[in-house]
């Protein structure tokens, strides 16, 4: 009976394959016809140079990054304003256009539902991904709730105890002296200010203490899944034909079906920090998420805003800190002014008196913005500021790396890592010397970054404790090379070595 079983299994799955063989045959070429015919009654199709470059990834055999290549296009156009057709999409790097987009027609050029249907199964409805009520709810609520003294305070005490008791033991753990041969343990340093920027975030805004800061400790499989899924769904908005990854999704196979598995566990973790935070009672803490859940009772919308709390706090630090010490790597003269500042100053805790400081950040964001660009999607008929006509459903790009190479807003100097630029006359510091539509690396207008007050004192934090022991030694001092995401990561991430100041050590 046994053999007759075997037998009739065996027969029933070789029935199964000759069906599924023969269903292969029969329907893929009439899908890939299908798929031919789809793309060729595409209106944006288009064989121009750039199109063509874009499709084919040609332009990679001349440049270390898709960025670098628009911003070069970017350069040559008259108005710094370009067309790539085949994604339907209108770059610029123009401060009226960026102005006029930002503020002036603010209301023409919402986020979008194309840009919501690329994000939104990451992002669902959060602040990042709303447009109208959902929008204005949350940036009201948490503008409210980001400028309160208490809310300062307590996220103040959170960083500095980060530093402190995670952050600079680690890396005194594996520093070496600067006498010493350059053969000390290389670490890592992005993975390090991910964790660092990671836990902060996870306690100001959950109240929660994940303890990341630990490299003993393996990454965490949510870190996993989280930077999987950025990544996964900023190719969405880079894919030059939308329609396969959405056959992709309605089929759960690829990169939708990997992209599935990784928001699955993102939001297994949100969920898991809404029922903690509730089980601890949220009525007299300080943290963001407690708060909002005084007036939001929907787990689902509580879930997309513990997203983009995650995502706000988390990448946008780590990546700026990390491009920082990149620059302060290759420019003694600026890590020197620092430290001056410092001992004149007196203290790391004065760090709203520490302008040099604050400048040299900025400079930094010039150059290598954590957030290379931003795109709206137009409303209505629109005429930029340098002529260039906007068709209703077109997605517009304003492109913050490349505004931070234009010979005509920062002049011929542009390339130089230069602080100095960001300091008034008498010494005052200027966050933009005349407007912030030429910089807009937190954003301009309505939509401005709310958190980026929070976010300057927290890296200004870290970079005055840093600074004052210990010097970082770069590996890879090659020019950066960034992975695919929603943010300005490095690929292969940023190996260093740490050496401590000789008059700081004990």
């Amino acid at each position: 009976m046994n053999t007759t079983h075997t037998s009739l299994a065996t027969s029933h799955t070789l029935y199964s394959l000759e069906l599924r063989s023969f269903f292969l045959l029969l329907v893929c070429p009439f899908l890939l016809l299908l798929i031919l015919l789809v793309v060729k009654s595409q209106s944006r199709w288009c064989n121009c140079a750039i199109c063509t470059a874009y499709v084919t990834s040609s332009w990679s055999s001349n440049y270390p990054n898709l960025c670098d290549w628009l911003t070069d296009l970017l350069r040559q156009s008259p108005t710094h304003t370009i067309h790539i057709h085949v994604l339907g999409n209108i770059i610029t790097a123009n401060p009226d256009n960026v102005e006029h987009m930002l503020k002036k027609n603010f209301q023409n050029y919402p986020k979008g539902k194309p840009f919501s249907a690329i994000l939104g199964d990451l992002l669902g409805q959060g602040i990042f991904n709303a447009d109208g009520e959902c929008w204005h709810f949350q940036r009201k609520m948490a503008a409210v709730e980001l400028n309160t003294a208490s809310v300062r305070n307590f996220t103040a005490h959170i960083v500095s105890s980060e530093i402190s008791q995670r952050l600079l033991p680690l890396l005194d753990s594996v520093a070496i002296d600067n006498s010493e041969l350059p053969d000390g343990e290389v670490i890592d340093l992005q993975d390090v200010f991910r964790r660092f920027a990671f836990d902060v975030i996870c306690k100001v805004s959950f109240g929660l203490d994940p303890g990341c800061l630990e490299l003993s400790l393996p990454v965490s499989e949510f870190a996993k899944a989280f930077d999987t899924a950025l990544m996964l769904s900023a190719r969405r908005g880079a894919a030059a034909f939308p329609f396969i990854w959405r056959a992709k999704r309605l089929f759960n196979i690829g990169s939708e079906r990997e992209l599935k598995r990784a928001i699955q566990m993102v939001n297994s973790l949100a969920s898991e920090v809404i029922r903690q935070r509730k089980n601890l009672g949220f009525a007299s803490t300080h943290d963001l998420l407690s708060r909002f859940m005084g007036s939001v009772e929907d787990d689902k919308y509580l879930r997309d805003i513990v997203i983009s709390f995650m995502l706000a706090g988390r990448d946008t630090v780590a990546s700026t800190l990390t491009l920082f010490f990149l620059q302060l790597s290759k420019h003694t003269r600026v890590k020197e002014s620092i430290r001056e500042e410092q001992e004149r100053i007196g203290s790391c805790e004065e760090l709203s008196n520490m302008h040099y400081l604050q400048a040299a950040l900025y400079e930094s964001m010039r150059l290598y913005p954590p957030v290379q660009f931003d795109s709206k999607f137009c409303l209505e008929n629109d005429t930029l500021s340098d002529g260039t006509f906007v068709r209703k459903g077109t997605r517009v790009t304003y492109h913050c790396y490349a505004m931070g190479r234009m010979e005509e807003i920062w002049g011929k100097d542009w390339a130089e890592f230069r602080p100095e630029r960001w300091i008034q006359d008498d010494n005052k510091f200027s966050f933009f010397p005349d407007s912030a539509f030429k910089c807009p690396i937190f954003h301009a207008g309505p939509r401005e970054c709310i958190g980026k007050q929070m976010s300057l004192m927290e890296m200004k934090a870290v970079v005055a404790a840093v600074v004052k022991r210990f010097d970082v030694e770069v590996v890879n001092g090659n020019s950066p090379k960034f992975a695919p995401g929603l943010t300005a990561c490095l690929s292969g991430g940023f190996p260093v070595r740490i050496r401590r100041r000789v008059q700081t050590k004990q």
